[in-house]
């Protein structure tokens, strides 16, 4: 098991949806302070973190990657003692029936009627959203008031496990995988200065990456991420976006951010050069950090390098090991490229 694969196991064991990401920055704190000659936490919850390299930046670099993850909010307790909720972040409709979710150590069901009791009209489409509530096992308002409170977040309650070899199941890969890169960057000697951001509530708008580029101010941005990878059946090449095994994703556009041209040409090159795989993903749709950091100050140039994740936002987010390290392998050549000024 390599470095960043420990990383990530212990990563994916912090439930930590937007605005609970206090314990799983806590844990990154603690790896990466000793290899820092800042680091330090926000009052927003961003870790900001500079090390040094063996040579001075010409550009001044960041490396960011986001720690929150999608889940759920309790709006209201029930009479009988199911929870209504609403979702923190972007999560469809297919992703929450009857999926396990926790709130601290409270654990639920999001309820579905029972297949046997479905109209047929019912059978052929999902419910609305809204009408979903959670099941913890309360018989009323005052027994479930025991137990959670309006207002309490949770998200999906799920297992980190191995498929075979290279294929990881887990929830929250979204952006554990980022971060587990940026550790592994972090407790390694690096040829330049750099400056390292964990950033808070990405899922519900990019928010803690806009605070930490305000304090950093960098020249460039490499925005560390998962991306929606859609190579399954009976989906079209076009929509596909990016395919598990084929490398590191690298976006030109996406529904946040135009990348920098000459960064997202000059990562093709460098793989090239250096025997890195790489692709395009080719879908625009989502958004990142990057489309906070690139509007900050006088104006950053962004570059996206991602690995791709299927059923992405879900409790059972799967990757390819082989890509994270082409995403870890391609950070790393680009953070040169990029704080020596070559590009």
């Amino acid at each position: 098991m390599t470095k960043t694969e420990m990383y990530l196991e212990k990563l994916c064991q912090f439930y930590a949806p937007s605005g609970m990401e206090s314990s799983i920055t806590e844990y990154i704190k603690s790896v990466i302070k000793p290899y820092c000659k800042e680091c330090y936490v926000d009052a927003l919850g961003n870790l900001i973190a500079f090390k040094e390299g063996k040579n001075r930046a010409v550009k001044k670099v960041q490396l960011d990657a986001h720690t929150d993850e999608v889940g759920i909010i309790i709006t209201a307790i029930n009479g009988d003692g199911s929870l209504s909720f609403t979702t923190v972040g972007g999560i469809n409709c297919e992703s929450l029936v009857s999926k396990r979710v926790i709130f601290g150590d409270v654990i639920g069901v999001v309820q579905t009627k029972p297949v046997h009791l479905l109209s047929d009209s019912e059978k052929s489409k999902m419910p609305e959203k809204s009408s979903l509530t959670i099941d913890i096992g309360a018989t009323s308002r005052e027994d479930a008031e025991k137990y959670v409170s309006v207002g309490d977040i949770g998200t999906f309650y799920s297992k980190y496990e191995k498929l075979n070899e290279n294929t990881l199941l887990a929830r929250a890969l979204d952006d554990r995988v980022g971060c587990a890169v940026l550790m592994t960057m972090i407790t390694e000697d690096q040829p330049y200065d750099a400056y390292y951001t964990f950033s808070v509530q990405e899922e519900v708008g990019c928010r803690g990456a806009r605070t930490a580029t305000y304090q950093v101010n960098p020249d460039i941005a490499l925005v560390l991420e998962t991306t929606t990878a859609a190579d399954i059946t009976d989906i079209s090449q076009g929509q596909k976006a990016c395919h598990l095994g084929k490398g590191a994703a690298i976006s030109f556009m996406d529904n946040g951010t135009l990348y920098d041209r000459k960064l997202y040409k000059a990562v093709f090159e460098m793989a090239q050069k250096q025997g890195v795989k790489v692709q395009a993903k080719t879908a625009v749709s989502g958004a990142n950090d990057a489309a906070a950091i690139h509007q900050v100050g006088d104006g950053v140039r962004v570059l996206a390098i991602s690995t791709p994740c299927r059923y992405l936002h879900s409790s059972a987010c799967l990757i390819n090991l082989e890509d994270m390290q082409a995403q870890l392998d391609t950070a790393r050549q680009m953070l040169a490229l990029c704080a020596s000024g070559e590009v």
